[in-house]
C-alpha cells in the first residue's frame, strides 16, 4: 500500500472513535447524548393562577426544547460531516488503489515487452 492509502485507512478508522454522536439503526437515525425531547406542558385554564404556573411551565419547556433541538442538529451535523468524510476517504483510497495497480500493471508489461 501506498503511504496516502495507508494515511486514509487510518483516518477511515479513527473516525468513530473520536466522534459520539447520533445512532441508525433499521433506517431510524437516533440521538446519543442529547437526552429526552421534553414533553410540551398543557395552558391550564382552569384559573388565573393555574393559568400562570402553566404559562412559567411553558417558559421552562421552551428553554428545555431550545437546548434539545440544538443538540439534535449538532449530532445530526456530526454524523452527516462522518458520514461524508468516510465515503470520501473510502473513494480517495479506492482510486489511489486503482492508480496503483495501473502503474504496476504498466510496469509489469514494460517488463515482458523487453524480453
Amino acid at each position: 500500500m501506498t503511504r496516502n492509502t495507508l494515511r486514509l485507512l487510518s483516518l477511515i478508522l479513527a473516525i468513530p472513535l473520536c466522534v459520539n454522536a447520533g445512532t441508525l439503526a433499521n433506517g431510524k437515525w437516533s440521538l446519543a447524548d442529547c437526552g429526552n425531547k421534553p414533553e410540551v406542558p398543557a395552558i391550564d385554564q382552569t384559573n388565573v393562577e393555574a393559568f400562570n404556573r402553566s404559562v412559567a411551565k411553558i417558559n421552562t419547556w421552551q428553554q428545555q426544547a431550545k437546548a434539545y433541538y440544538e443538540c439534535l442538529v449538532k449530532e445530526a451535523n456530526t454524523d452527516n460531516a462522518v458520514i461524508a468524510d468516510t465515503a470520501n476517504a473510502a473513494q480517495a483510497e479506492y482510486r489511489a488503489t486503482v492508480e496503483s495497480i495501473g502503474r504496476q500493471a504498466d510496469a509489469a508489461k514494460k517488463k515482458l515487452e523487453s524480453k
